[in-house]
């Protein structure tokens, strides 16, 4: 298929001003990496030597020792040529504000609590194991954190709960058995908080944490619903796991220094699985301190699963894309929330929402106005935009963006409107997301909003007034066909290493039921006074805690695997098809999905739990990939925290050799068309499924390209055993425009009688400039 984006997108280019090209009095905040076994004697500790290479006035934010070795400060560009010169300073890496990517899952993952066998009976529901949440804290008191029939903490934890503001030391129990802050980088740049609106401590201000949290790990809690809506039981994937939760985001968002430090204190108080739902701008990996964060926790064996990010459904918009990290888009589950507009003119128009106030009048039409008509800010329904004139008594049209979406309804609320229909556009495609509005509203995607405008057109010039009305139906199951991939969940291609397919998987990510602060409104809105003790939220965030969840659970099953193998199990067996038999649907148009959506495809857990072969990752494997990625000496240094050897690299051959449990073949097309072009990968399967097992290759290779797998059987012989094996993938260059691409899919499936170990196979061919 032709691609849609170009080559010049798909090769990373910064342009990055280099740390002592700061003006002199300006300061701003970096991450200094230092030689740990360089501190001198005479300085007490590592803080002690830290501020002596600083002036009197700066102050050190925090200090790192266990997934990164150094320190972060705000610094003035005099500081940073200074630090810059010192022998034992390895680099200065600028800080970044990331921001958040913002019950029935279990049930559609295939997760019972009645089976008798499973994973959850399995692993004893991940009781053994400890989930840390780096986001925005934890509302305590829900009961999806009660510790009933819970034992003694994993006696390894090492980890604290730190009392503060609204969160007394009593807040923690068996279940929730650690809770930290950090707020030194956010301060650093923002001054002190007001602590009239945020919580000096790891309480929960915004209820993303705790939405987050209980997917992971939330206890069974029947009933629960958002105000009727998904009414049933809320649970999450692994319901006895330990919480520990590292508050980094507040108000000005998630700042670096913050996110490193919750990274070492996690890795230093024992966590096996670290959940992530924060991202921001991709870099390459040296200057990511997600990655250089994760590399450290991965190396120590915790798990770090991490959202791919809500920048869909362009491409190459997918993040967190490190290799050693487990990259997670977002899908449907089989149920939905239909609110449906019914026109003038009979036509009815299907859309989605969570309202549970007065509804409109049963039977009765309802003017209907387009905001559009008096200006840009108006047709977003911005504050203060709306003429109360012209919508009162009347549903407005809103075009979706700059504002919350529950936001235009209170400005349409404020302005007179009865309701409201928010409509997508062309990007947003036929994506919906269900919301806790403040008045009867309901979202529908773009080809349904441009019928109502045009309908609003047309009756305007037959002097008619255009009428609607909305009807609320509740909450729908067995929807078909489900998955889809959500129209916000990010896409690859990778945009640092093309070589990596991202995202990995993904998983339940719309419209998802969790618990929910009570002291916050469904809708976030001040002026909203409704509570609850769940909500219903999308995004790559949600999607992220059930793989994390999953993880725990797979760690408690197999003690002995890596984060790598963890992966690879969850990668593997991952499916395509959704619940109607065809292949998974994009949601934003309607069409089949591809690779670069949904990655390997939709998890599948129960089949993860025994995959039969594991494509496993040591550390010193991710050097040799990042040696031929083209990282320098230095940078590898600073991601890894140890001098770098390339010269065994060459042996691996070439990025894509990573032992990755997909392949991605990246041609860029320099002759003429029809010239045969061809490459290699090499991997290693370890087997985990029976002793004694036969292994046999079924390729289904990419149009116009020919695959070989040497061998194509694989015979184990015992546990452990680890066989290579060889692809070759040959195909001809293709006419293309200059600038363009174009991409091609199959895979490589292990199979024996008992396991499908399936690999995807990707073939990118750019036209250069």
């Amino acid at each position: 298929m032709a691609s849609p984006y170009h080559l010049s997108s798909i090769i990373l280019v910064l342009v990055l001003v280099t740390a002592s090209a700061w003006d002199e009095e300006e300061k701003k905040t970096f991450i200094v990496q230092v030689q740990h076994d360089a501190k001198p004697s005479i300085f007490p500790t590592h803080r002690h030597w830290y501020e002596s290479s600083l002036g009197e006035a700066t102050s050190i934010i925090h200090t790192y020792q266990t997934v990164f070795h150094g320190f972060s400060a705000t610094l003035s560009g005099a500081e940073v040529a200074n630090l810059e010169s010192l022998s034992h300073v390895i680099a200065l890496i600028p800080e970044q504000v990331r921001q958040l990517h913002t019950t029935r899952s279990p049930h559609f993952l295939g997760l019972n609590t009645a089976d008798r066998a499973g994973l959850l009976k399995e692993t004893d529901f991940g009781s053994d194991l400890v989930i840390g949440l780096i986001d925005t804290g934890i509302s305590p008191e829900s009961q999806s954190f009660n510790d009933r029939d819970l034992g003694l903490p994993p006696p390894d934890w090492k980890g604290q709960c730190v009392a503060g503001k609204g969160f007394p030391p009593t807040s923690c129990n068996r279940k929730l058995i650690g809770a930290r802050y950090f707020c030194g980088g956010y301060e650093a740049t923002n001054g002190k908080m007001n602590e009239t609106l945020e919580y000096r401590s790891p309480r929960d201000s915004d209820g993303h944490g705790t939405h987050t949290a209980s997917i992971a790990a939330g206890r069974y809690v029947f009933p629960a619903s958002t105000m009727g809506y998904a009414m049933g039981m809320a649970a999450g994937m692994a319901p006895k796991a330990r919480l520990a939760v590292y508050k980094v985001c507040w108000k000005g968002g998630c700042y670096d220094s913050d996110i490193l430090a919750a990274f070492d204190a996690a890795v230093a108080d024992g966590v096996d699985v670290v959940s992530l739902s924060v991202g921001g701008v991709v870099v390459p990996y040296h200057l990511d301190i997600i990655a250089v964060g994760a590399f450290g926790a991965s190396e120590a064996g915790v798990f770090v699963s991490a959202s791919a990010g809500n920048g869909g459904p362009g491409g190459l918009t997918v993040t967190n894309v490190a290799p050693w990290m487990t990259s997670v888009g977002a899908g449907s589950i089989d149920r939905d929330f239909p609110a449906d507009v019914i026109l003038g003119n009979g036509k009815v128009i299907g859309g989605v929402s969570v309202y549970d106030g007065p509804g409109l009048s049963p039977g009765r039409l309802y003017q209907l106005v387009y905001a559009g008509s008096d200006g840009y800010s108006s047709s977003l329904c911005l504050e203060d935009s709306l003429d109360p004139k012209s919508v009162r008594g009347k549903i407005v049209v809103c075009d979706r963006g700059v504002i919350s979406r529950p936001a235009k309804g209170q400005v349409v609320k404020n302005a007179g409107g009865v309701a409201m229909i928010l409509t997508n556009g062309p990007f947003d495609g036929e994506g919906l997301v269900a919301d806790c509005h403040v008045l009867p509203a309901t979202s529908v995607g773009s080809a349904g909003g441009d019928q109502i405008r045009r309908y609003i057109s047309l009756a305007s010039q037959l002097r008619s007034p255009p009428t609607a009305t909305i009807v609320f139906k509740g909450t729908r199951l067995g929807v078909k066909p489900a998955p889809k991939v959500a129209s916000f969940s990010a896409r690859g291609p990778n945009p640092v290493s093309p070589e990596i397919l991202k995202p990995d998987v993904i998983a339940p990510g719309l419209n998802i039921l969790a618990a929910w602060p009570t002291t916050i409104p469904p809708s976030s809105l001040p002026s909203d006074h409704r509570t609850t003790d769940f909500n219903i939220l999308s995004g790559t965030s949600m999607a992220c805690p059930h793989v994390s969840g999953l993880a725990a659970l797979l760690k408690a099953a197999h003690p002995d695997w890596s984060p790598a193998a963890i992966r690879s199990a969850l990668i593997t067996t991952a499916y395509t098809l959704d619940n109607g038999g065809g292949t998974l649907l994009d949601e934003s148009t309607g069409n089949v999905s591809s690779v670069f959506d949904y990655g390997a495809g939709h998890v599948h857990p129960e089949k993860a739990i025994n995959p039969g072969l594991v494509y496993d990752i040591s550390s010193y494997d991710y050097v040799d990939f990042l040696c031929n990625s083209n990282y320098t000496a230095q940078n590898i240094r600073v991601i890894t925290r140890k001098a770098a050897d390339c010269s065994g690299a060459k042996r691996a051959g070439h990025a894509a050799n990573l032992n990755y449990p997909s392949l991605s073949a990246v041609f860029q097309q320099y002759g003429k068309q029809g010239t045969r072009i061809s490459t290699h990968f090499i991997r290693t399967v370890t087997n985990v499924g029976d002793p004694n097992s036969l292994y046999r290759v079924t390729v289904a290779p990419p149009a116009d390209t020919e695959v070989t797998v040497e061998p194509d059987t694989l015979a184990f012989r015992r546990l452990g055993q680890k066989l290579n094996f060889l692809v070759r993938v040959q195909t001809r260059q293709v006419k293309l425009s200059p600038g363009s691409s174009t991409v091609k899919t199959g895979s490589i499936v292990w199979s024996d009688a008992k396991h499908t170990v399936t690999a995807p196979l990707v073939v990118t061919m750019h036209q250069p400039l």
